[in-house]
């Protein structure tokens, strides 16, 4: 009889807690699964179901011993992961399920993912930092991939999200793994957290109830006192909580708090106060999910409780969960000591082990399976998951101060730039991706900077426009000044009363910021933390790659107020990000990719080569296979410097020419003696460069000029060539070899006097690339290489594009080509391939430039996008389309000045999936570049195939360049086709 009656009042407390909780999750879920369960269970292993313990994965066996006793002899009902690794705490769980009476409820501290707690996982930003986005959905897209992770490892129950509000700028415990200051949008990024976890079947726990947002102590040491009135916290510390379970929360935490508005008890925290937790969180507010408290071994309350006794008044308070209990049998007992005194009852207690029970059943404890290893590593790092990392920083991005919209930066011609990490030991990530953009000079000052050094760092900056520093805040944790140094202080004081322009961009705790004195600054950017993803993203919004809509969630000073944040447009420079970016799958297109150049490696057909993709101007590969050379002494590296061949043409000759056509200096209806008035008595003189262009003018396919340099034994002609440089040989071929200055007009000549083809069909020649610096130079004044690099290569930002690459590179960053046995004799490295070109003295129209594979991204993706680069246009978008069309297909395939697919042979110019609308052009070297509208996409292939002679043509035969192009358009078709 007093069994049933018990039931009856079990039953009754269990229909009353789903009536108060509409929303709640886990209500009257697998009631068949909880009663047969709850059946067989002693009231002894019911009080057991409300423990949980701390285990650990990275501990020797003899914790796994002590934590498998209480799980066989006490029966506790669930465990607490803390640090560890995600294979081995994946073994144990399955270990420790395997030998448990009733399935386990796993927990993790998860407020920032799996990482806060697991190392090889994935850390998501922190509170304050997501605290920043305006754009909501991007948390509840988090709270789904952390449900996501947690669910493949066997984990049940996020101890997560933090709601509370952080307004006091020294709490110790809470601040950065706060949202905020602000409770609505405290209360509306929880919801989203919690709703994205919890729809896929993950227990949420809103954290610290009722309020640890306003302590300057830290409960894991001291029980931190709040002397607020009930009104303020009904206004301020209440509001999240109440919000969230209003949305439908399954799990709130009790921080440990002596709170005298609520509980006037002395010494009395919060998590053992029924007026807190039975009157305040369940009955006013309706809560009936599962209370957890904080874990019981720290100082909050242990520093005025024992174990046991804590653990009883606890559940007397009204907690449904134990978290983290030192002593479970003492614990055990100590309750039932209660039930025994009548200050609980049984029925009580079997009602909080349904509701337990219920909770299991709807995380899928009904159903245990053990937990698959197989590709566990990979599952918790999914290139979604990483993508999302990157957006969720990005979107935090906070743009503080911008006097006269100093950025994004532009005109990056007009600018010498120095970088500055402040708190580094050496070159950054920041910086590194600072120098993808434009040339900059990279300076540390570490924490423990002495005066001297701050001053020699200050004095070479003297010569620069432009100082961007990077602050790299040692810790985000209050204690201690964040890890600031007087002498990071100093050297930031320093830097900021420099005369030239300075942008700030601040990797760290908000807090921080009045620390130092950035008034002087033109721009002041915060990231809210410092990690590999900030310091990427940051360096990329400077240069306008990247928007910035971050606001602050804090206020910091009057400086920095609440939602501080200005807020800037992308000017659509490329951004480095991942393949998922722009629907892409990173994995298929990097083994395509991976398996194609492996091809070329193991063929022989190049010893290195690079790909880089970009889409919807996004750089989303960029890899570099293979060594410079066969002896694999030197891999090659993303900043190699490649001669370019004929993709010079398309990166010189065609640029400059389509500009002064812009600008009314050159027609394509015009002819070679118009601008050239040396023709005017030609044979070419009635020649348009329409045709020209198009390779279908007539023209010689070369001319071997070198060849008359040479006698016929073999032996140069010593009356052309010197061993040391002079007046009258000023033009280098290689070290020790020096050309006559006049030879260069008998070139000309020869290409002037050189016969027509008797009739006009498709002749790709290279003889009009010759002569086209001498008209860029008639035409503007300017020299050539002069011409280009300031009218197109410094204001991208393409640095490292030029000519003659030993004057400012060392030669070991510079990729060498053949060697040459009959003409130079020797290696060519450093100096162009081409032998035209490089009696020209290196520079040529059709040869000799040089430069990385990311700087020629940038012009490809400057004629993608019809012209336009960061915010200039350097050429008319009727323009690029004119020239990149098909001029006449009757004659050849070819654009003017460009390659295009061959529309009779799919495949054989270009990929067989290229676009009619896509150009590029081929370099004999092995470079390639290929730009398709169609798909937004630019393509850059580097590679020294006749390294070490030309005979080696197993990079044509093997279709390598337009065979990595192909499975580029495949991978992009296959993620459309989704």
């Amino acid at each position: 009889m007093k069994k049933s009656i018990l039931l009856f009042v079990a039953i009754v407390l269990q229909v009353s807690i789903a009536t108060n909780a509409q929303n709640l999750p886990f209500s009257d879920y697998n009631q068949r699964w909880v009663d047969s369960v709850f059946q067989k269970l002693t009231p002894d292993e019911r009080i057991a179901q409300l423990i949980m313990v701390a285990a650990y994965s990275n501990r020797d066996q003899a914790h796994i011993d002590a934590i498998s006793e209480l799980i066989r002899k006490q029966k506790i009902g669930g465990l607490v992961f803390f640090q560890g690794g995600p294979t081995r705490q994946v073994q144990q769980t399955n270990f420790y399920q395997s030998i448990s009476k009733v399935p386990l409820l796993v927990a993790i501290d998860g407020e920032w993912g799996l990482g806060m707690r697991l190392d090889s996982t994935i850390s998501y930003p922190y509170q304050m930092t997501l605290g920043a986005i305006q754009n909501d959905s991007l948390l509840y897209k988090m709270g789904v991939e952390v449900a996501m992770q947690c669910k493949r490892m066997g984990i049940h129950v996020n101890f997560a999200p933090v709601v509370d509000v952080n307004n006091n700028p020294n709490n110790p415990v809470i601040n950065y793994r706060s949202f905020g200051e602000n409770k609505e949008n405290v209360a509306r990024k929880s919801i989203a957290y919690m709703k994205g976890m919890q729809d896929n079947h993950i227990l949420t726990t809103a954290k610290h109830f009722p309020g640890h947002g306003d302590t300057d102590a830290d409960s894991h040491y001291d029980l931190p006192l709040i002397k607020k009135s009930r009104t303020q916290l009904d206004s301020l510390e209440l509001y999240p909580f109440r919000k969230i379970i209003e949305a439908g929360i399954g799990g709130i935490m009790v921080a440990h708090l002596s709170i005298p508005s609520l509980d006037s008890t002395k010494n009395q925290p919060s998590t053992l106060s029924k007026p807190i937790i039975s009157n305040l969180l369940k009955n006013e507010l309706k809560f009936s999910g599962l209370a957890f408290t904080d874990a019981m071994n720290m100082k909050g309350v242990t520093k005025h409780y024992t174990p046991g006794m804590a653990d009883a008044k606890a559940i007397l308070a009204g907690n449904d969960v134990l978290e983290f209990t030192e002593d479970v049998p003492k614990a055990i007992e100590e309750i039932k000591k209660a039930i025994r005194e009548k200050k609980i009852t049984q029925a009580e207690i079997d009602a909080r082990c349904r509701k337990v029970l219920a909770a299991k059943a709807w995380v899928g404890l009904d159903k245990w399976k053990s937990i698959s290893l197989t590709n566990l590593s990979k599952d918790l790092n999914t290139p979604k998951a990483k993508l999302l990392n990157r957006q969720l920083t990005e979107a935090a991005l906070t743009l503080l101060k911008n006097e006269n919209t100093f950025l994004p930066l532009q005109k990056l011609d007009t600018l010498q730039i120095a970088s500055v990490s402040v708190g580094a030991e050496k070159t950054t990530t920041f910086q590194r991706m600072l120098a993808k953009y434009t040339s900059v000079q990279h300076f540390v000052i570490s924490k423990q900077a002495t005066t001297a050094d701050i001053k020699k760092v200050k004095d070479a900056l003297a010569k620069f426009d432009l100082v961007v520093v990077g602050v790299h805040v040692p810790s985000v944790r209050p204690s201690k000044n964040y890890g600031i140094t007087e002498n990071m202080q100093k050297a930031l004081t320093e830097l900021s009363s420099i005369n030239q322009k300075v942008i700030i961009c601040h990797l760290g705790n908000a807090y921080t910021l009045p620390k130092f004195d950035f008034s002087k600054a033109t721009a002041i950017v915060t990231t809210y933390q410092d990690n590999t993803i900030a310091q990427e993203l940051a360096a990329q919004a400077l240069f306008g790659a990247v928007s910035m809509s971050g606001k602050m969630p804090v206020s910091v000073s009057p400086v920095y107020p609440l939602n501080g944040g200005l807020g800037m447009n992308s000017i659509h420079r490329l951004k480095y990000t991942m393949p998922e970016e722009v629907g892409m799958n990173s994995e298929l297109l990097e083994r395509r990719i991976d398996s194609m150049a492996n091809i070329a490696l193991t063929q022989k057909a190049t010893p290195g080569c690079q790909v880089l993709v970009a889409k919807n101007g996004k750089i989303i590969f960029h890899k570099t296979y293979g060594y410079l050379t066969y002896d694999n002494q030197r891999p090659t590296q993303e900043d190699d410097l490649y001669d370019l061949a004929s993709v010079t043409k398309v990166t010189t000759s065609a640029p400059a020419l389509m500009r002064l056509s812009d600008e009314g200096k050159f027609g394509l209806d015009k002819t070679l003696a118009t601008y050239l008035p040396e023709y005017k008595n030609s044979n070419k003189k009635d020649i348009q460069f329409r045709d020209i262009l198009t390779h279908q003018a007539r023209l010689t396919a070369w001319i071997a000029f070198w060849k008359e340099t040479v006698k016929d034994d073999g032996e140069r002609n010593h009356k052309l060539f010197r061993t040391d440089s002079s007046k009258r040989f000023p033009v280098k071929i290689v070290d020790n070899l020096w050309l006559n200055r006049k030879y260069c007009k008998k070139i000309y000549k020869e290409i002037n006097d050189s016969p027509l083809l008797p009739e006009k069909k498709y002749v790709y020649s290279d003889l009009s690339y010759y002569l086209y610096p001498r008209l860029v130079q008639l035409q503007t004044g300017k020299p050539f290489e002069t011409y280009l690099k300031e009218t197109f290569y410094l204001p991208i930002g393409a640095t490292h594009l030029t000519y003659k690459p030993l004057r400012y590179y060392p030669i070991d960053q510079i990729v060498p080509t053949e060697y040459d046995s009959l003409f130079r004799k020797t290696l060519i490295h450093g100096t162009v391939h081409d032998e035209g070109a490089a009696m020209l003295d290196g520079l040529s129209g059709h040869a000799g430039l040089f430069g990385t594979a990311n700087d020629v991204a940038k012009m490809m993706q400057m004629y993608l996008q019809m012209g336009e680069y960061g915010g200039q246009r350097f050429i008319n978008e009727a323009t690029l389309k004119e020239w990149t069309r098909y001029n006449d297909v009757s004659f050849s395939r070819r654009g003017i000045a460009f390659d295009k697919p061959d529309p009779k042979s799919p495949g054989l110019s270009a990929a067989a999936a290229s676009s009619p609308e896509s150009f590029g052009h081929s370099g004999f070297t092995g470079t390639f570049v290929w730009i398709d509208p169609k798909y937004q996409l630019v393509y850059v292939f580097m590679s020294n195939r006749v390294y070490p002679t030309r005979n080696n043509n197993k990079l044509g035969s093997l279709n390598i360049r337009t065979g990595v192009l192909q499975t580029i358009y495949e991978v992009i078709q296959k993620g459309e086709a989704k």
